[in-house]
């Protein structure tokens, strides 16, 4: 990988850079054409080359130092911390202070309750005055124009972003009633690079298990922006999210199914209005639309490997005799890019007045 330009438009630095998504932080940041990533900080690998943990990258010209926010921040535009949940809120009164924007991937600045925080990630918030909103929440499919205007951005969990963009156009349209239960898949790299019983290779590779049942801690998160984005619309109804999670024998992506029950007098040219008109706009989802009506292509995880790509497809079943039809929308991501590092991108692109795809448009990996 070659050196960077010295006339790039940004300097970026990340802040936890071993891991997986650190790797695709590293990896988008050094390719994109307005920008040069200059620091990575880490307690782990301190002094090695990156290209020596991250094997696919070659002649990066930086290392892994072990140094404070203050000063890995220093002289740049954007800070990412790339840091595992309950760590980037310890460091919540350094943040207060910094000059540069700030991206955090883990969960810690997400939530607006304190008890959820609690519940779902297992410890009082150490900091629960920045759950107080000054953190504009990263999902640009619907907060763009927040994002733009943000210093500081907590990026959506991988789970979260699928489930919700398969979700919003429904929420918008005042079609989440009671409750709706998701099923979805997620690969290995989303239980990071340490391995462990339930996500060592071996064993992952043969296996499909649900884990955090009905408990996964995106739920909040979730139950919260859709519940704001129904407040929007004026389209509030008394909506439960029911979410159980599977460990898949692959190493990355994301598959999502929700189930929702809609009255029989919905129709399937409703509900393709619907999320063709919400995603319009956007920059990268492809509404592929209801499988009876498109030649049956669906969503699926080899379709968007290693992109920022979101495929959306639905099925309708017929009246069922019980009042209304079944919906079930299928989204597919990578948890890695779009569920991950490349959403963080395409919100700095946002924040810094760049075209938001800019340097994170590749093409999925075939096959």
């Amino acid at each position: 990988m070659a050196q960077q330009s010295e006339t790039a438009k940004f300097k970026a630095a990340v802040v936890g850079g071993t891991g997986y998504g650190g790797a695709e932080l590293i990896r988008l940041l050094m390719g994109h054409p307005s920008g040069n990533l200059t620091r990575v900080s880490s307690i782990d690998s301190v002094d090695k080359p990156l290209e020596a943990v991250h094997l696919s990258m070659t002649d990066t010209g930086l290392k892994f130092e072990e140094i404070p926010l203050a000063e890995a921040a220093s002289g740049v535009d954007v800070v990412f911390l790339g840091l595992p949940h309950k760590v980037s809120s310890t460091l919540a009164p350094e943040i207060e202070p910094l000059d540069a924007k700030v991206i955090d991937l883990s969960g810690d600045f997400r939530l607006r309750s304190v008890e959820d925080y609690e519940t779902y990630y297992g410890q009082a918030h150490p900091h629960p005055e920045h759950l107080d909103g000054r953190w504009t929440f990263g999902l640009p499919e619907i907060n763009r124009d927040a994002i733009r205007k943000a210093d500081r951005v907590a990026s959506p969990g991988c789970f979260a972003s699928t489930i919700m963009i398969g979700l919003l156009p429904l929420a918008q349209a005042g079609l989440l009633k009671g409750p709706v239960q998701t099923v979805a898949a997620t690969g290995s790299s989303g239980s990071g690079t340490y391995a462990k019983q339930g996500t060592h290779h071996p064993i992952r590779a043969n296996n499909l298990k649900s884990y955090k049942h009905l408990n996964h801690q995106h739920t909040p998160e979730i139950t919260r922006i859709l519940n704001e984005a129904m407040d929007r619309a004026g389209s509030r109804t008394d909506f439960r999210l029911h979410f159980m999670p599977r460990s898949a024998p692959m190493a990355r992506g994301i598959l999502a199914t929700n189930f929702v029950r809609i009255d029989e007098s919905v129709t399937d040219e409703q509900i393709d209005k619907i999320y063709h008109e919400f995603y319009a706009d956007s920059a990268f989802v492809r509404v592929h639309g209801g499988v009876a009506n498109n030649g049956g292509r669906t969503a699926e995880v080899v379709a968007i490997k290693g992109s920022m790509w979101v495929d959306l497809s639905w099925a309708i079943s017929e009246p069922d005799g019980f009042g209304g039809r079944q919906l079930a929308v299928d989204t597919a991501l990578d948890n890695l890019v779009k569920g991950g590092a490349g959403q963080a991108v395409q919100s700095m692109n946002l924040m810094l007045g760049l075209p938001e795809r800019e340097g994170i448009d590749a093409p999925a990996m075939w096959p």
